[in-house]
Formats: C-alpha cells, structure tokens, sequence
C-alpha cells in the first residue's frame, strides 16, 4: 500500500494548528521578500544620489548656486541633498542676524544633526522587522513541528501495533514547518546582515560629510567675523 507523501498533500491533511502555523510562515515571508525588495530599491538610490550629489558639491560649483537649485525641489530631496539644504538655509539665516560664528554654527549644525536623524530614521525602517523575522521564524516551525509529530504519536496510543507507514505521513507534515520556518527565516537574516552594512555605510557617509560641510561653514563665518570685527575697529 503506497503513502502519498506529496508536499501539497501534506499541507492539507495537516492539523489546524500546523496549518496555521504554515500559513503565519507563507505571510510573513511574503511580507519579508516585499521588504527587502523595496529596501535594496531604496538604499540603492539613496547611495547613487549621495554619491551624485558629493561629485556634484566638491566639483567646485559654487555653494550658494547649489542651494538655490536644491531648494527649488526641496520635496524631491533625499539624504545628503535634505541635510546640505537645511544647513545651509540656517547658515544663510543666521549670517543675517548675527556676526557670531560660532552662534551661526551651532544653528546650522543643529539643523543639519536633526536631518541626520530623520535620514538615520528612513534608511533603518524595516530592518527590525526582517531582524524578527530572520530570529523568531524557524522557532515558530519548531513550534508547529513538535505539535505536528506530538499529534502523530498520540494517534498510535490506540493502535494495537505502530508501523511506518503510520507514522510517516504525520512526521513529514510536521516537518514541513520547521522546512517554512527555514524559508522565511534565511533570506531574511541575509537581507538584515547585508542592509545593516550598506546602511552603516550610507550613514557614516552621511556624517563624514556633514562635518566636511560644518568645517567650510565655519571657515566662512569664522573669516567674516573677522573682516567685520577690523571694519568695526577701523569706523571713526
């Protein structure tokens, strides 16, 4: 007599937990893959826009020029773009206000470091959640398989005598989930490891040249404090 062993078969002929069990797993893979996809599309763009717009920035143009262009589509921005036109705007604020440097640089730092969260903020969203899914997943098809095989050895208490063939079909359903769990869990973990890198990455880019961008703004109002203060001295 011949067992059908087949996957779908399996699935079916399932308990319900098991099945549920199997059905939470298919969701939150499905939930997972749509994730990291979007996530590659995303920090894949935020590093070519950020590579972009550094080439574009030491190029020689001039500052006040570039943020003019940024600032006419300054609901396009992302990243580097978002935290050079928020410093900047500050700087050009201050500068009109007050001859201080160093008041002129804590204000536009200011500005600049609350952009940096919010970039920080929108290039780690979702990892957390492949993070669960990459630690909990196969411990959720553990779950479903020791319910699985639980369920088979508690049908052979009333048998007269346990065979393989008894046994089999229940063992391999049950084993199925553990298989699922494994599925959701392994892209997920890559995906986390791998993003988290590019996004250190991205990030530390971020940083570096937002302190590249405070030290020439502080060159400038540093030297135009000074030319200010010998104007002043010089006035009858």
């Amino acid at each position: 007599m011949s067992i059908d062993l087949s996957f779908w078969r399996l699935i079916l002929e399932a308990s319900l937990v098991v099945q549920l069990v199997m059905l939470l797993l298919v969701f939150l893979s499905l939930i997972s893959w749509s994730l990291i996809l979007r996530k590659y599309r995303t920090l894949s763009e935020a590093r070519n826009r950020a590579e972009a717009f550094e080439d574009e920035f030491w190029s020689g143009l001039d500052v006040a020029n570039l943020y003019r262009t940024l600032h006419a589509r300054r609901d396009q921005l992302n990243g580097l773009e978002r935290i050079f036109e928020a410093g900047f705007a500050e700087f050009a604020r201050l500068v009109k206000q007050t001859n201080e440097a160093e008041r002129i640089m804590e204000g536009a730092q200011r500005s600049m470091r609350v952009v940096l969260g919010r970039e920080t903020e929108a290039v780690e969203r979702h990892l957390s959640f492949l993070a669960t899914v990459g630690s909990t997943s196969p411990y959720i098809g553990l779950f479903g398989t020791v319910w699985g095989i639980m369920n088979s050895f508690r049908g052979l208490s009333n048998a007269q005598q346990a065979t393989l063939a008894m046994v089999a079909p229940g063992i391999a359903e049950a084993l199925i989930a553990t298989a699922m769990g494994l599925f959701a869990a392994i892209p997920a973990v890559i995906a986390y490891n791998r993003f988290s890198n590019d996004a250190e990455r991205l990030l530390n880019g971020y940083h570096n040249f937002m302190e590249e961008f405070a030290h020439l703004l502080h060159r400038q109002a540093y030297d135009r404090e000074v030319r200010n203060r010998k104007a002043e001295a010089k006035a009858p």
